[in-house]
């Protein structure tokens, strides 16, 4: 005999899914002017000027659930410049530019050089976090911006050696497209810049920052001011590069006048290498202690 009862615990309504599946549409109210349709299907609804703050809390909420989905837990942040390129391309660039014998391209070409090398130590730290936490209690997973340049280079890395990687992509004039190498389940696109910065935060165990414009400069500071301040719990914050950061920053003027007091140099550390920026996570964290002891690494904000 089979037993037509459904289970004890079975849904009491159907799935909005399922709904948004069932509806069909009368020919008479078919039509781009009816307001027949569900409001979370109806697409010109959700795009109106009164429901930014729906879409900022879905926003706030897909990154946040697909990530809990892929049992992403802790992260290390990579910041840089989208202009940034592998040292091999900067090479071919320079050879053309000496055959042209055009002079500002060969100088800009030669500064694209000297350059190419942050590509490079980003794309191996990116290989080394990757590799060397996969046997933690809780493995770190880079994040980037999701776009060219430093980024690329971010989730290059961990795509050299097998592992995934999240991208960050904001909707902008220039740099839309996101780079080959994220993790295609955790590529995400923002509208709204405060939000796509926060995620970057939640989960963040530390922030590794390489050259870059305002829009690496104005990441690299609301996170030092978000520690300064206490609204975030302190966590390593290193600049690769020490020659590029204290000729583009004067910290030591900044103190000097008052405007930050000396601990607040104690917010950051310069690193040169891949191996550096490890070994000083390594140091903050216990990475290298047993891994019973490695413990948990992030807590949202």
């Amino acid at each position: 005999m089979t037993d037509k009862h459904p289970p004890l615990a079975a849904r009491n309504f159907p799935t909005a899914e399922e709904e948004a599946g069932a509806v069909a549409h009368a020919s008479l109210y078919a039509g781009p002017e009816s307001a027949y349709r569900l409001a979370f299907t109806d697409t010109d609804f959700l795009l109106r000027e009164e429901l930014r703050p729906v879409r900022m809390q879905l926003e706030l909420l897909k990154p946040e659930m697909v990530q809990q989905e892929q049992g992403i837990e802790s992260t290390i942040v990579i910041f840089g410049s989208a202009r940034v390129v592998p040292s091999e391309l900067a090479l071919q660039q320079l050879e053309a530019a000496h055959a042209d014998g055009d002079t500002a391209a060969i100088k800009r070409a030669e500064t694209a050089v000297a350059m190419g090398h942050y590509y490079d130590e980003a794309r191996r730290f990116a290989a080394l976090v990757t590799a060397r936490s996969a046997s933690l209690d809780t493995p770190i997973y880079v994040v980037t911006g999701g776009g060219p340049g430093i980024m690329e280079a971010g989730n290059r890395g961990a795509h050299d050696v097998g592992g995934k990687s999240i991208g960050l992509n904001i909707v902008l004039p220039h740099e839309q497209a996101p780079n080959d190498y994220i993790t295609p389940e955790l590529c995400f696109q923002f509208h709204y810049f405060a939000l796509r910065k926060m995620h970057f935060l939640m989960r963040a165990i530390a922030l590794v920052c390489f050259p870059g414009g305002f829009g690496t400069l104005d990441e690299l500071f609301e996170t030092i001011t978000l520690v300064q301040t206490g609204k975030i719990r302190p966590r390593p914050v290193l600049l690769f590069g020490r020659a590029f950061w204290q000729r583009l920053i004067n910290f030591d003027h900044l103190v000097e006048t008052g405007m930050i007091s000396a601990r607040d140099l104690e917010l950051f550390h310069f690193v040169e290498t891949a191996e550096q920026a490890w070994e000083a996570l390594a140091e903050h964290y216990g990475f290298d202690l047993p891994a019973t002891q490695t413990g948990e690494f992030a807590d949202d904000i």
